[in-house]
């Protein structure tokens, strides 16, 4: 993938960051490149196309990873690649070769029972496909995450969003594993980039300004650079035998000139240089500095940068190397992530249903053709104008009613599956619903689960009542026990009946100060939170015994440690 060699070449300008550089940017990722290593951790599974939950653990790299972002207040735009570009097609078939035969040499060794090397076959034989990117973006749409798909290259999109200026929908660096990136003038290109954010950065004005590094770039411009590139091999054009990088820019740097480069090439590697090797030379470069790309703007494709005209003229308008042409309403749908990009068929609204909407049209339109239903019809304009008839109409909305019902009943899983993800974690308990496919958000985002545990402990004191409460208020005394947070001591002698303890409850009363007042017993337990004190009437007799009990439950709060002691006085 890549410039064969090129990271390891341009180790001089490549210097190790931390991502929250990024703080309040916008920063572009190359979606398969993630996906790629997230699937590392369940190639079997995927091979397989196993329905175990480890299936999806590439889901939950990938968002940890954008948390991680998130978390820096960097604001993630992610780019999908989109078909493949007719001048990637050999190298396309190439790879696609190459897994199937590590898949094979898998399975025998997992039939063999060496699971160990068929896992690291399995993992030469990952295919991120449409299918896994779709799952994806139903996360991030649910999650409210900028992304586009690519018509073609994702490179080719990163390249073109870091040309823009921010307030046009720009970003200032891509997040990737693809030298590419680089080839196509990103700016700023950040590899590696682990789980705590630390990764490798290339910035493309100091690959050019530099006066003390080596290689130096200060004669090259970014034709210039783009030539030594493909000249090294890349995925449009392989190299000739004996050429690597370092020839490359051996030979580039000497001439400073590309047609120079390909006679001298010519002439020094003979029968070795295939006969189209200059045509494929110029188109690959082509691709690097004019590749078909999305434009948001205007919701249709154009080029990277606008083809001069001494470009068109040698390419006599043969312009379909730089990605087939495709209609506006089909580009929109498959940068917005409806419509595969290499089976241009509508994704599945509903994954769990299995039918897309548009099956349920021909459904209905097929009921309201039935043989037994007589009609005149005519054709106007290429169109059937069927002829207005009362009970044939009744029976058509009839049928109508039917399906719009039965249509309901059938998505009622995946829209209460899908207000799940919306809606509060307390609300959930109000819709069960059984899924066999529901859509999972990774719950790896460890920001959020630290507020959350800051809420439940801010909740969980102010919730907390006192133990005993002693009032001295010329009016009442009161004394509480909250038999949730009685004390060990009275735990351990009382044990945990709750007979027990609602018994000790009542010997326990408030007494009034004054002769001829009311008492009133607060009683609080785990049954009755909400119950009303218990008004009782007493004379002056009363109330003398009572006075006599709240002093000796003074004394023994003072004295004492025991509850039980006191109780016993009593």
């Amino acid at each position: 993938m890549g410039i064969k060699d090129l990271l390891r070449f341009m180790k001089p300008y490549i210097k190790p960051i931390h991502i929250k550089k990024y703080a309040g940017k916008r920063v572009g990722i190359d979606a398969y490149s993630w996906l790629h290593k997230g699937a590392y951790s369940c190639s079997m599974e995927l091979s397989l196309n196993s329905n175990s939950e480890k299936k999806l653990r590439y889901l939950d790299y990938f968002m940890h990873r954008i948390n991680l972002l998130r978390h820096y207040n960097i604001t993630p735009v992610v780019v999908f690649d989109g078909g493949s570009i007719p001048c990637k097609a050999t190298t396309e078939s190439e790879r696609h070769r190459r897994r199937e035969a590590n898949r094979d040499l898998a399975m025998e060794k997992l039939k063999e029972g060496n699971a160990k090397a068929a896992s690291e076959l399995f993992q030469r034989a990952i295919n991120v496909t449409p299918a896994m990117a779709y799952r994806l973006i139903q996360i991030l749409r649910a999650e409210n995450i900028e992304f586009v798909v690519a018509p073609y290259e994702a490179d080719a999109q990163l390249a073109y969003l870091s040309s823009l200026e921010v307030e046009k929908g720009g970003i200032v660096a891509v997040i990737t594993e693809d030298s590419d990136l680089i080839a196509y003038g990103c700016q700023a290109t950040v590899f590696k980039m682990d789980r705590h954010g630390n990764g490798e950065e290339l910035v493309l004005d100091n690959v050019f300004g530099s006066e003390t590094c080596t290689p130096s770039f200060r004669n090259f411009d970014k034709e210039l650079f783009i030539g030594m590139c493909v000249l090294a091999g890349c995925d449009f054009l392989p190299s000739v035998s004996g050429i690597g990088i370092a020839k490359a820019y051996s030979m580039v740097s000497k001439f400073l000139n590309l047609d120079r480069v390909l006679s001298v090439l010519k002439f020094e590697k003979g029968s070795q240089v295939p006969e189209d090797y200059s045509k494929s030379f110029g188109e690959a470069v082509a691709v690097f500095q004019h590749a078909r790309i999305y434009d948001a703007g205007t919701k249709k494709l154009k080029h990277i940068k606008p083809l001069p005209e001494k470009l068109l003229q040698s390419l006599g308008g043969e312009l379909d190397f730089l990605g087939l042409e495709i209609p506006p309403s089909v580009a929109t749908a498959i940068a917005e992530g409806r419509l595969d990009p290499v089976s241009m068929e509508a994704f599945n609204c509903f994954p769990t249903s299995g039918e897309h909407q548009s099956s349920i049209v021909k459904r209905t339109s097929s009921r309201l053709h039935k043989p037994e239903i007589s009609m005149e019809s005519k054709e106007e304009a290429g169109f059937m104008v069927f002829a207005s008839h009362k009970a044939i109409e009744k029976e058509s909305i009839d049928m109508l009613k039917q399906d719009l019902v039965s249509t309901e009943t059938k998505f009622f899983k995946e829209g209460a599956a899908l207000q799940k993800l919306l809606l509060p974690s307390e609300i959930h308990e109000t819709i069960q619903v059984p899924d066999d496919n529901p859509l999972k958000i990774p719950d790896n985002n460890p920001f959020k689960k630290r507020k959350l545990d800051e809420m439940q402990l801010n909740q969980m004191k102010s919730n907390t009542e006192e133990v005993l409460v002693l009032s001295d208020d010329e009016e009442s005394d009161v004394l509480r026990i909250t038999p949730d947070i009685t004390p060990p001591k009275v735990r351990k002698r009382c044990g945990n009946s709750l007979d027990q303890r609602e018994s000790i409850t009542r010997e326990v009363s408030v007494v009034t100060g004054l002769e001829n007042s009311d008492l009133y017993i607060a009683m609080e337990s785990q049954e009755s939170v909400n119950s009303k004190p218990k008004r009782i009437s007493g004379g002056k007799e009363r109330n003398k015994a009572a006075k006599r009990k709240t002093s000796d439950c003074k004394s023994f709060v003072n004295k004492s440690t025991s509850i039980l002691n006191f109780f016993s006085r009593v």
